[in-house]
């Protein structure tokens, strides 16, 4: 459990990956669909869940330098758990008093 629980508490860790499991994006692309996130936040998730195995960053060698990010396998793995999550709070939201 507490693998898991690294994972899920990074601020923007699943949001990052909600929008990663849509399509791979550059790190520019996904700094403007999180724009109260800081470029030095970003790349401190991006970095943590590339440690965790669960997106891969893939530098293309050319001027400018071009990067993109995308779920791993392992990340595709990870997705019904955030589906799970995601269903929770949709429900905890609606019940909640």
């Amino acid at each position: 459990m507490a693998g898991v629980q690294k994972i899920v508490r990074g601020k923007w860790n699943m949001v990052i990956m909600y929008f990663l499991h849509q399509q791979t994006l550059r790190f520019g692309e996904l700094s403007r669909k999180l724009p109260t996130v800081t470029q030095a936040q970003l790349t401190k998730e991006l970095r943590m869940l590339e440690s965790y195995g669960l997106i891969n960053r893939k530098v293309y060698p050319q001027v400018p330098p071009k990067v993109e990010y995308s779920v791993t396998e392992m990340g595709e793995q990870f997705m019904p758990v955030l589906k799970a999550l995601e269903k929770f709070a949709d429900t905890y939201e609606t019940e909640k008093v």
